[in-house]
């Protein structure tokens, strides 16, 4: 029996969500005269496409349509329940445009799977938009700030202000959110917050509740299962959350009247996504603010070159201290030479691997009865060599890539070792990581000292020569999925890797920062910047000097970076790479896309590409070390990467070229062997 038509609008117009990019578009599907009160724009449907059944979202309903032939009836409407706002759908185009990606991949990003219990459940009666918090704001915490008290002013007249904000160290930076937060709804307006781990969401979603009542803040994360993020994800799209806490892909949460979009530490490798069109957190935070003309506020302790391209161009204010009150409330930083090793007499020292000044720094704050912190670069054993004398990493003689030894736990293939030879390090040859060649003969590059060996040593053997070299001193490791969120104030040793220090009550009394090399030396665009994010990251912990806190870092003090460490500048140092990548053209001053994939398909992409008049071609090169393969490539194929750069006012015109010619390809069934990236974010 042939369905009757819906009288009112009896077409809606579908983006199905199929995974090949030249379906990218909206088709039209009659409308059921039952289905017409649920089929509304933004609810999920099922629809027929080629014989078989797909998810797709309503995205209007209409009297007419511009196709030529026979509609296809609306299979089945799945929810009631509008899922895709109309302020999401403009987010996702943008993203999608902005990414050079398409639709239906943004969308599965964006709106989580549908979960049919949780849908029926009662929905809990909206909140008024204006909920008190518990104490009024008090605006001393931002006045310590340039422009920090008229921010704060801004956000409770619900004027669109933008900054980026440097932290303090030892400035408890969820206090200052939930301060902004509170002000935004106090105006009337809601509140999305993004930070790039669990602990920071439960760190932010305390400060919160402390300031707004607790049933208007939901928090989002990957942690939750399926039922329970659903159900706040809900609670954010029926109006009864006036703030929304998450991670990366929080960052679509259907909040209704947004007024502000906090960032946190957008440096951090978290806040890239890894899945098409791999958009970053803090680039789909400015769309969302710039189309709904609300707030924005980016921090952290230390600055990326993005956030200060922000800054330059006039779209962001910055708010940071005076330099009497920075050199106040950080703590003493030295900087020295490992090079001291050799020449040290404490027994103790050698085994720990710290020379004497970090030795006695240590000592000194556990003898006050403080904590101290030590951050290695990784968790394991051996990953890089390095000369003994002058530091210079160990690089192949044929790729000029790092020389590392490999892990014969990881490989139980691999033969047992040949005695001591040239080219030999405990037992072990030494392997380039890019090309794989061994290594004949080991000599440093930079002063022919045959004295090379491994320099990196992750927490675990480091906690174990500290504990010889502090009998007595608990030692706390904390790295990978045995991370200790707080400690004591009391003397202890805590050993962590970048991201897993935990909190010290009192702060610690000092830190040693270990490894240097294995952060500065990485072949990176961003190692700079994200070694002293790391380093700042951990300092901050610290005491300020007139409470005796000190922080030693192995390295060369003249590094520009160490510097900015000892004058604790990040806008200073952020000033300095952006101006570095505008003159040799890296991001942020212009847009790089990478394609990777076999030669063939990537020349057939680039062939079909309309590029931008201001367009270089780079490479193509090998694919990077460390960057995983695009899907569907055979593992005996070898894979390339091209890098075509852009100024960027051409950039969208870039990312609307290579979606149409990955469309052509992907109409060619060719479409897997090729991934395109925008801006990505490691480009080494």
């Amino acid at each position: 029996m042939t369905p009757r038509a819906a009288e009112h609008e009896p077409i809606a117009r579908v983006l199905p969500l199929l995974p090949v990019p030249h379906l990218d578009r909206d088709f039209d599907y009659l409308v059921a005269a039952e289905q017409s009160d649920d089929a509304q724009p933004g609810v999920r449907v099922r629809v027929r496409f080629h014989g078989r059944l797909v998810d797709g979202f309503v995205l209007e309903r209409r009297t007419d349509t511009d196709h030529a032939g026979k509609l296809g009836w609306l299979e089945r409407v799945v929810s009631a329940e509008p899922v895709l706002t109309a302020e999401i759908r403009r987010l996702v185009d943008a993203v999608a445009a902005r990414y050079a990606g398409t639709r239906a991949d943004v969308l599965r990003l964006a709106v989580p799977a549908r979960h049919a219990k949780v849908e029926r459940e009662p929905a809990p009666a909206a909140l008024p938009l204006v909920v008190a918090p518990v104490d009024p704001v008090d605006p001393a915490g931002w006045r310590i700030y340039s422009r920090g008290a008229q921010f704060l002013s801004a956000l409770a007249e619900a004027r669109a202000a933008r900054a980026v904000w440097q932290a303090l160290p030892g400035e408890l930076w969820a206090d200052r959110f939930a301060e902004a937060a509170a002000e935004t709804v106090r105006a009337g307006r809601t509140v999305l917050g993004i930070v790039p781990d669990q602990r920071d969401v439960e760190l932010l979603w305390r400060a919160v509740t402390s300031r707004i009542d607790e049933r208007s803040v939901v928090a989002l994360s990957a942690g939750l299962g399926p039922a329970a993020r659903y159900r706040r994800w809900l609670a954010a799209l029926r109006g009864s959350a006036r703030v929304v806490i998450g991670t990366r892909s929080a960052v679509f949460a259907p909040v209704t009247d947004l007024g502000l979009v906090m960032v946190w530490d957008d440096g951090d490798d978290s806040m890239a996504e890894p899945r098409a069109p791999y958009p970053h957190a803090r680039e789909v935070a400015m769309l969302r603010a710039h189309q709904v003309r609300c707030a924005a506020l980016i921090g952290g302790y230390a600055r990326t070159a993005e956030a200060h391209a922000l800054v330059c161009s006039g779209w962001a204010h910055d708010v940071v201290a005076v330099r009497p009150v920075v050199r106040a409330r950080t703590p003493r930083v030295v900087a020295l030479d490992d090079r001291g090793y050799e020449d040290e007499r404490d027994p103790a020292a050698r085994s720990a691997r710290l020379p004497s000044v970090a030795m006695r720094a240590a000592r000194s704050a556990l003898q006050a009865g403080a904590p101290v912190l030590v951050q290695v670069p990784r968790r394991g054993y051996v990953p890089s060599l390095a000369c003994g004398r002058c530091r210079a990493i160990a690089r192949c003689r044929y790729c000029t890539g790092p020389l590392s030894l490999p892990d014969r736990a990881d490989d139980p293939s691999r033969p047992a070792p040949q005695p001591r030879g040239p080219g030999m390090v405990g037992g072990r040859a030494a392997v380039c990581r890019w090309c794989g060649r061994t290594e004949a003969a080991l000599r440093c590059s930079r002063c022919g000292s045959e004295a090379v060996r491994a320099v990196v040593v992750g927490a675990r053997r480091t906690a174990e020569e500290l504990g010889r070299a502090f009998p007595g001193t608990p030692v706390i490791t904390s790295a990978g999925d045995r991370i200790v969120p707080h400690i004591a104030g009391h003397p202890a040793l805590a050993v962590a890797t970048p991201g897993a220090e935990p909190r010290a009550c009192g702060g610690y009394g000092a830190a040693l920062l270990l490894d240097s090399w294995a952060l500065l030396g990485r072949q990176d665009l961003r190692a700079a910047e994200d070694t002293l994010r790391r380093w700042m990251t951990a300092s901050a912990l610290v005491r300020p000097r007139g409470d005796g806190g000190v922080v030693v870092v192995v390295a060369e003090s003249s590094i520009p970076t160490v510097q900015a460490l000892i004058r604790w500048d990040p806008v200073g140092h952020a000033d300095a790479e952006l101006a570095a990548r505008t003159e040799v053209g890296l991001p942020p001053s212009v847009h790089i896309a990478a394609v990777d994939g076999p030669a063939d398909a990537v020349t057939a992409l680039l062939a079909e590409t309309q590029l931008p008049g201001g367009a270089d071609l780079l490479g193509p090169v090998d694919l990077p070390p460390g960057v995983r393969r695009p899907a569907g490539t055979p593992p005996d194929v070898a894979v390339v990467r091209m890098l075509v750069r852009v100024p960027r006012d051409q950039g969208l015109a870039l990312a609307a070229s290579l979606r149409r010619a990955v469309g052509v390809l992907s109409a060619r069934q060719t479409h897997s062997l090729v991934r395109v990236q925008i801006d990505p974010l490691h480009v080494g």
